[in-house]
């Protein structure tokens, strides 16, 4: 059944949702922006939800094309489109939403994504970890006096895209590896993807078990993604799932490995002509491909769909190693607010100083003023995640602000854990826009501060060779982290020399 609204914005109504990526763009009002759910997810979460400040909503249970425009919202979809309103501000529209449509069930991720740092050895080792190597960053972590987490080992670790066993050559012993880590008092995550290397042993079985999508002949179907030409996992077979499943088990039992980094799963991956054992589309794809890592209590996802209220860890897709709000430094805070309102809770920035390993080949080009501003704008999210080693390539003065930086986050570890607990009960964001927590105050626009919970104001310095702050302080008694104390509501221009991260708490 197709549906198409139009509806007229509400004096001072501002809109929120889509597209993760899009948090950059948000709220939605006064620009005219258009976006089809049905072609585009950008790497990232999306959701088929838009929220307003005025206490409004749509939902559809399937993806719909929006604009806006002269004051318009126009909506146009092939399912139903739902329109509700009358819950007063942001916070309850999200709330009616949530509770309807998303609901969540009680579970949250692995504590130790929230309590401590992550580690991912992505930039320090590109497409060549070993064992040595792996070894020698856990060592380097605690050397530093930075707290062990989860140490997550990326790309080609395994043997093939499609055979999940360590390496022989370049993981001689991972049992042994893995119980040295777990000893220094980290957990370990493998990096997996739902591709399988085309011209291998293991895609012809797959294959001959009726494991993989297939292409219009029935042959397994090319998909094409960043690591080149692969075969694809047919995730709405359950006996592939279950196949699947199996090989991660094993590198739990056997190897002691504790979660798994799920990668891919992208709508612009699946091809209109693939075949699956159940009939499909990218979306639906991308969105049982997220539903396996629910067995997983320790997991991680950057692509999603329809999976708001879900115990997983939702990463902010890759950023480039620079301070612009498309793509950079400058996204991580707009872009993290979106996931909340999406429902998408667990959230965790991009790795500090930035996941594009191009960015980094020429240690030259690295800003040590902007991996030190990284870090204190990860500090206070639900989770922060470390890659580039910040002791090769910062001199002691920016190390020391990094190794600060990873205390702040340990020491609010607690107060982060329970928030996620309550973010499983209710569902509500973790970090909120200013809106969310103080409706109704002219604060709609705010996207270079956020509120922890309800009642921790960080304001990040965002923007290259700034070294003050202009900050809102809503109505109350606020303690700064350097002892000041602010009555609100004001706004003002705070200190903030490269060593501080301004963060505030509500009396």
């Amino acid at each position: 059944m197709k549906s198409n609204m139009e509806k007229e914005l509400l004096e001072g109504e501002y809109w929120w949702g889509g597209i993760v990526q899009d948090g950059i763009y948000m709220p939605y009002k006064e620009i005219n922006f258009m976006r089809d759910l049905n072609k585009e997810q950008l790497y990232n979460q999306s959701s088929p939800l838009l929220l307003s400040n005025k206490g409004r909503y749509i939902w559809s249970e399937t993806p719909f094309s929006y604009s806006f425009h002269d004051n318009k919202i126009t909506l146009d979809s092939g399912d139903e489109i739902i329109f509700s309103e009358g819950y007063g501000d942001l916070r309850g529209a999200f709330l009616h939403a949530s509770r309807s449509y998303f609901p969540s069930d009680g579970r949250i991720t692995d504590s130790l994504l929230f309590t401590a740092p992550q580690y991912n050895t992505w930039i320090e080792m590109m497409y060549e970890p070993t064992q040595e190597k792996v070894l020698a960053y856990a060592k380097s972590i605690i050397d530093n006096s930075m707290a062990p987490g989860v140490l997550i080992i990326d790309d080609n670790w395994q043997e093939d895209y499609g055979v999940w066993r360590f390496h022989p050559g370049r993981f001689p012993e991972p049992d042994v590896m893995i119980d040295k880590l777990h000893k220094m008092g980290f957990k370990v995550m493998l990096w997996v993807c739902n591709f399988i290397s085309a011209d291998s042993l293991t895609s012809r079985i797959a294959h001959n078990h009726g494991y993989l999508v297939k292409n219009m002949d029935g042959d397994p179907a090319i998909a094409k993604w960043w690591n080149g030409y692969s075969t694809m996992l047919d995730i709405t077979n359950e006996e592939a799932v279950n196949w699947f499943k199996e090989q991660l088990n094993v590198l739990m039992q056997k190897q002691g490995v504790d979660g798994f980094k799920f990668d891919a799963g992208d709508l612009d991956q699946f091809r209109d002509d693939f075949i699956c054992s159940k009939v499909t589309d990218g979306l639906k794809y991308s969105e049982k491909w997220a539903q396996i890592g629910l067995t997983y209590s320790l997991n991680e996802y950057r692509a999603c769909w329809k999976m708001g209220g879900k115990p997983l860890a939702q990463r902010l897709s890759d950023k480039n190693h620079s301070w612009e709000v498309k793509g950079g430094l400058g996204s991580l805070i707009s872009n993290g607010l979106a996931q909340g309102l999406l429902g998408y809770a667990f959230t965790c920035p991009d790795m500090i100083g930035g996941g594009e390993y191009k960015d980094f080949l020429d240690i030259e080009n690295i800003d040590q003023k902007l991996i030190v501003r990284n870090a204190e704008c990860a500090a206070l999210f639900p989770m922060m995640q470390f890659s580039i080693a910040p002791w090769r390539v910062l001199d002691e003065i920016h190390l020391a602000i990094c190794v600060e930086m990873a205390k702040l986050h340990q020491k609010f570890g607690g107060k982060i854990l329970e928030l996620a607990k309550e973010a499983s009960v209710s569902g509500e964001p973790i970090i909120r826009p200013m809106e969310y927590v103080f409706p109704h105050k002219g604060y709609e626009k705010i996207n270079d501060q956020f509120m922890l919970g309800d009642n921790i104001l960080v304001a990040p310095v965002i923007i290259k060779g700034a070294v003050t702050k202009n900050v809102v302080f809503p109505e109350g008694v606020w303690v700064g982290d350097d002892n000041s104390i602010v009555n609100g509501p004001c706004t003002l221009l705070v200190e903030a020399p490269l060593e501080r991260l301004p963060w505030y708490e509500k009396q």
